[in-house]
C-alpha cells in the first residue's frame, strides 16, 4: 500500500514537471505566434481604416497568401520530430548535417511558392472574385512573392530552435519585430515623407522589409552564438543526399498537405463569400482573423507537445512520452472552452477594434459565435495531428482534412449559402461556412483523437 502511494505521489510529480515543461514551452512558443499574428491583425486594421475595399482586396490576397505559406511552412515543421529524437537520444554531431540537407527541402519549398504567388490569375478568376478587387489583389501578391524566402528560411531556424527545446530566442525576434511592422504598415499603406499611399499592397511591402531584417539576423545568430556550436550547424554544404532529402519529403510532404488542405478550406470559404460582396468579405475577414488568432494557443502547445513526445521518443522512454501526449491534449480542450467563453462574452467589442461601420460590426459579430464553436474542435485537432507526426503517422490526417473539412465543411458551406442543403434555404450569408465547417472539424477532432489513443497505446505495448 505504502508503495503504491509513493508511486502515485512521484507519477503525479513527473505529471507537473512534465505540464510545467510543455506549458513554458507553449508559452514561449505563444508570444512569438501572437507577435507574428499581430502582424495580420495589424494589417487588418490598417486596410480597414484605408478603405473597406482595401480590406476586402486585403482579405482574399491574405488568405491565398496564408494558404501558399502555412502549406509549405507545414513542410518545414514537420522536420521537428526528426531533430527532437536527435536531442533526445544525445546525437548532436547529427543535427547540423541534418539541417543542411533540410536547406535543399526548404529552397524546393520556396520555388513552388513564388511560382503560384505570382501567378493568382486563375485562381482569383475561377473563383469568381470581383474584377475590382483582382488588380488589388494581384499587386497584394506580386510583393508577398519576394516576401516568402525569407519567411521560410526563418521557418527552418524556427523549427530547428524548437526542435532543441529552446524556442525563447525566435519568439524575442518575432516580439522585436512587431513595432516595426507596424509602423512601416502605416507608413506603406497611407503614404508620407514623400511616399505614395500604396493601399493594401503597402501592408505587403511592410511585410517584406521585416521578414528580410529577421531573416539576416537569424544567419548572424547561427554564426556566431555558442549554443549552435556543439550541433555544428555552420560548416560547408554537403552534397544533396538524396536518400536523407527523400526521408524528409516522405515525413514533410504529406504534412504540408495536411495543412494545406486545413487552409484552402479558410481560402475557398473567403474567396466564394466575396462573391455575396464586401460586407460579407470584410466581416469574415475579421471573423478568420479572431479564428487564427485563437488557433494560436493550440498551435504552440502542438509544438510543444510534439517536442517533448519526440524527445522522450528518441530518448526511448515510450511511457513519458505518451503522458506528455495526454497532458497536451487535456491542456487543449481545457484552453479552448476558456478561450470560446470569452470570446463570446466580447464580441462586438472585438469587433470593434478591427473597423468602425455599424454594418460590419453588426455581421462580423454573428460570425464570432459559430467561430466559438468551432475553435473547440479545432484545438484538439491541432494538437492531435502534431502528435500524430511524432509517432511518423501523417498519411492519415491529410486523407481526412481532404474527406471532412473539403467535402462536408466547404462543400457543405458552399450548398448552404447559395443552394440550400437539405430542408434548409440558401443562407446567402457566410456563416453558412462556419455552420459547415465547425461540424467538421469536431468530427475530425475525434477521429484524431481515437488515432492518438491508438498509436500512443500501440507503442507503449
Amino acid at each position: 500500500m505504502v508503495a503504491k502511494q509513493a508511486t502515485d505521489i512521484s507519477a503525479s510529480k513527473g505529471s507537473f514537471q512534465e505540464l510545467r515543461h510543455i506549458g513554458s514551452h507553449a508559452g514561449v512558443v505563444l508570444a512569438g505566434q501572437l507577435a507574428v499574428m499581430a502582424f495580420g491583425v495589424t494589417d487588418t486594421v490598417v486596410a480597414g481604416r484605408y478603405s473597406e475595399t482595401a480590406l476586402a482586396a486585403l482579405s482574399v490576397g491574405a488568405a491565398l497568401y496564408v494558404s501558399v505559406y502555412v502549406g509549405l511552412m507545414g513542410v518545414l515543421q514537420a522536420l521537428l520530430p526528426v531533430w527532437a529524437e536527435l536531442h533526445g537520444g544525445q546525437r548532436r554531431h547529427e543535427v547540423g548535417p541534418s539541417v543542411r540537407q533540410a536547406l535543399y527541402l526548404c529552397i524546393f519549398t520556396i520555388l513552388v511558392g513564388m511560382a503560384v504567388l505570382l501567378s493568382p490569375g486563375p485562381m482569383l478568376r475561377a473563383t469568381g472574385v470581383p474584377p475590382e478587387l483582382q488588380i488589388e489583389v494581384e499587386r497584394y501578391l506580386s510583393v508577398l512573392a519576394w516576401a516568402l524566402p525569407p519567411a521560410l528560411f526563418f521557418r527552418l531556424f524556427s523549427t530547428l530552435n524548437q526542435s532543441l527545446g529552446q524556442p525563447r530566442l525566435v519568439s524575442v525576434l518575432q516580439v522585436g519585430a512587431l513595432l516595426p511592422k507596424v509602423l512601416l504598415s502605416i507608413w506603406f499603406t497611407f503614404g508620407g515623407a514623400g511616399l505614395a499611399p500604396q493601399g493594401a499592397a503597402g501592408c505587403a511591402w511592410a511585410t517584406l522589409v521585416v521578414n528580410y531584417a529577421l531573416f539576416a539576423v537569424a544567419v548572424w545568430l547561427l554564426r556566431t552564438r555558442g549554443f549552435y556550436q556543439p550541433y555544428g550547424i555552420w560548416s560547408r554544404m554537403e552534397r544533396p543526399d538524396w536518400k536523407q532529402i527523400g526521408a524528409f519529403a516522405r515525413l514533410g510532404i504529406p504534412a504540408g498537405l495536411a495543412v494545406m488542405v486545413e487552409v484552402t478550406s479558410f481560402t475557398l470559404m473567403a474567396l466564394f463569400i466575396a462573391r455575396l460582396g464586401t460586407l460579407a468579405a470584410a466581416s469574415h475577414q475579421i471573423a478568420s482573423n479572431v479564428a487564427a488568432l485563437l488557433y494560436m494557443v493550440p498551435l504552440a502547445l502542438g509544438i510543444a507537445t510534439s517536442a517533448r513526445v519526440s524527445f522522450w521518443l528518441g530518448a526511448g522512454h515510450e511511457a513519458e512520452a505518451r503522458r506528455a501526449a495526454m497532458l497536451g491534449l487535456g491542456t487543449a480542450g481545457a484552453l479552448a472552452l476558456c478561450l470560446t467563453s470569452l470570446m463570446t462574452l466580447l464580441a462586438r467589442p472585438l469587433v470593434s477594434l478591427y473597423v468602425e461601420e455599424p454594418a460590419i460590426i453588426a455581421t462580423a459579430s454573428a460570425l464570432l459565435a459559430w467561430v466559438g464553436i468551432y475553435h473547440l474542435g479545432d484545438a484538439l485537432q491541432a494538437v492531435s495531428v502534431f502528435i500524430l507526426r511524432s509517432y511518423r503517422i501523417v498519411l492519415a490526417p491529410p486523407l481526412i482534412y481532404c474527406l471532412l473539412l473539403w467535402g462536408m465543411g466547404l462543400t457543405g458551406g458552399y450548398r448552404l449559402a447559395f443552394h440550400g442543403l437539405g430542408p434548409w434555404p440558401a443562407m446567402s450569408a457566410p456563416q453558412a461556412f462556419w455552420i459547415a465547417s465547425a461540424g467538421a472539424t469536431a468530427l475530425v477532432a475525434v477521429i484524431f483523437l481515437g488515432l492518438v489513443w491508438r498509436v500512443t497505446r500501440r507503442s507503449r505495448r
